[in-house]
């Protein structure tokens, strides 16, 4: 079983708006509203793939009834998100609004339900922003909390609290192309940046290491004393939206890890997973029957560090 964790949850509306056009009134062509947040996009993916997984976190008001799973109950009321899919341009605009305030009662009500679900756990997965007025150490904190009680972390998260929470030593540590360069000081554009990248948050940390990108990922991977890193693309996909892709990537790889599959066909399955992904409207949904598919067609290749 897989927990996700997501502390600051959304209600995701998604406009397809064909012909979309900044200060023109539109009328969309579809509407799709999902419950949303990295760790619950993460579960969705997880559900197609047919792995247990239990989604948690934190969820108030109306808008969390309609959120809400495993999730506990707060006083204010969680945000929701909107994104402009426009089919014509191949283009999607994302407006999320801030999230709600927590108060410390309700955080540690979130940790001991996390202790209850850890036990049976392969994984548990931190991941999205954190609530207002939510210490930057609260990632961190978790992480050390639950590698004292031997469950695997997965990080996947932005900013302070990702440099905090890599100090604290996760299991997998996910940010995307962006995240990454804020997290090593600098922009990351050639095999060699990102190789060095790896290097620095395996030091910094993290026992793996995955990097995002919208049509592949960096991936530094340990197992006993050998570290290998391997880059991997997938064939172009023509996008409707990219919302999510890298969510969906994070899932597939946690499912063929616990599967125990091979670093080669766990990454390759992921990089086809996160592409097929992009053909979707609405995070955390794909073609499992695609993605098998493209999964032939991954350009894969092992990177070495120069030794000086």
């Amino acid at each position: 079983m897989i927990v996700t964790v997501t502390t600051n949850a959304a209600l995701d509306r998604t406009l397809t708006v064909p012909v979309f056009q900044i200060g023109f009134r539109h009328r969309s062509s579809d509407v799709l509203t999902l419950a949303g947040g990295k760790g619950i996009n993460v579960a969705r993916a997880l559900k197609i793939l047919d792995v247990p997984v239990v989604a948690t976190g934190l969820a108030g008001g109306r808008t969390g009834t309609r959120i809400i799973e495993d999730f506990v109950r707060i006083a204010a009321e969680s945000r929701t998100s909107t994104a402009v899919v426009d089919p014509t341009a191949g283009t999607h605009t994302e407006i999320n609004e801030w999230g709600p305030e927590v108060g410390a009662v309700e955080l540690e009500t979130l940790v001991e339900k996390l202790h209850y679900l850890a036990r049976g756990a392969d994984f548990v997965v931190l991941s999205g922003s954190l609530p207002r007025k939510v210490a930057t150490t609260f990632y961190a904190e978790a992480v050390r909390d639950l590698s004292r009680r031997d469950v695997r972390v997965v990080l996947d998260t932005e900013g302070e609290p990702l440099r905090l929470a890599v100090e604290a030593g996760p299991f997998l540590v996910s940010p995307n192309q962006r995240e990454a360069e804020q997290l090593v000081g600098q922009e990351l554009e050639d095999d060699d940046d990102f190789l060095m990248a790896l290097d620095a948050i395996a030091e910094m940390g993290a026992r793996n290491v995955l990097i995002t990108l919208e049509n592949g990922c960096f991936a530094l991977m340990r197992n006993g004393r050998k570290t290998r890193r391997l880059r991997a693309f997938a064939p172009h996909v023509e996008p409707v939206s990219g919302v999510g892709s890298g969510d969906v990537l994070l899932a597939q790889f946690l499912a063929a890890v616990g599967d125990e599959r091979a670093p080669d066909d766990a990454i390759r399955a992921a990089v086809a997973a996160g592409a097929a992904s992009v053909r979707e409207v609405g995070a955390g949904r794909f073609d499992p029957a695609y993605a098998a598919t493209l999964a032939a067609d991954i350009e894969l290749s092992e990177l070495h560090p120069v030794r000086s």
